[in-house]
């Protein structure tokens, strides 16, 4: 659009009214200063678009075509002007929330359905992604919060925790039982399995890494899953040892569906924090305060 959006207002009042004199009463301007909005727009648009005569001003072909474009705009426009003030008036709102599926099926879900119950005019939107790409998305103001791992490094991003999770390998009694024949210490069966994880741009995975890293814990086969769900299927299937979320899998663990590979003495994997995260700016947003304040009711 080479012309403000006030040119093609002019433009339009004054087709709308075909005189430049009660245009000008209309817009509450002086009639050399519509002359000069119309021209200016002619000379942008390289076309003429009035016909001026002793009473008014005709619309040309062209000029036509660019009132009935204008025309259908400004309707949208007064239309979506119009929805806003309604939400306004109503005490609606949008919130943006960012997260894993897996944190969304066992931490976020409860909070979702009670604030859904509470603010049922506010429109959610939940964008499923790893919690490195939705701090991008935070960071970017493409949603309004994130339920994520702690990151490293917060900058400008305020972080408030939720709870404490714990990795661990765990694998099926079936893949333990014949993984075992013939490999020594029950505490060497992860250097010999074949370890499934998530993908390598997962902070859990990177997580996972690191600690296999550090501790000198060699991996002879790994296999990447996209997602934790999946893992703990597979691991179920016998498919291979699984580096999973001990918090989501402790109904399997009871039942004996899955194990907890024992890691070699002094390498317990720390446990680490997931939170909400959202940016400061982000807080004035009414809709984002209240699901924070709820969150902290409910914790």
């Amino acid at each position: 659009m080479t012309e403000s959006l006030s040119g093609y207002r002019i433009f339009y009042e004054v087709a709308d009214c075909g005189n430049i004199s009660r245009a000008a009463s209309q817009l509450y301007i002086s009639q050399p200063a519509i002359s000069k909005s119309i021209q200016k727009l002619e000379e942008q648009l390289e076309v003429k678009l009035f016909i001026r005569s002793s009473k008014g001003v005709v619309l040309t072909p062209e000029g036509q075509m660019l009132y009935e474009t204008v025309q259908e705009a400004f309707a949208s426009l007064d239309s979506g002007i119009e929805r806003l003030r309604q939400r306004v008036s109503m005490g609606m709102g949008s919130l943006r929330i960012g997260v894993s599926s897996t944190l969304c099926r066992h931490t976020l879900l409860p909070y979702l359905t009670e604030f859904t119950r509470r603010e049922p005019n506010i429109s959610l939107s939940i964008t499923t992604t790893s919690s490195r790409e939705t701090l991008e998305l935070i960071e970017a103001h493409k949603v309004d919060v994130g339920l994520v791992g702690k990151p490293e490094r917060m900058d400008d991003v305020t972080f408030e925790p939720e709870t404490t999770i714990q990795d661990c390998f765990v694998a099926s009694p079936d893949y333990l039982k014949r993984l075992g024949q013939g490999r020594g210490k029950e505490d060497q069966i992860l250097s010999h399995a074949t370890l499934m994880m998530l993908n390598a741009e997962n902070m859990t995975r990177l997580y996972i890494d690191d600690f296999l890293h550090r501790n000198h814990i060699r991996i002879r086969e790994t296999l990447d899953i996209s997602d934790m769900d999946l893992l703990i299927s597979f691991a179920r299937l016998g498919i291979g040892a699984a580096a999973v979320i001990k918090n989501f899998i402790k109904e399997d663990l009871a039942n004996k569906t899955l194990v907890e590979i024992p890691l070699p003495k002094g390498k317990a994997i720390p446990p680490r924090e997931i939170g909400f995260a959202y940016k400061k700016n982000h807080l004035q947003n009414p809709a984002l305060v209240q699901f924070l304040a709820l969150k902290k009711e409910l914790q």
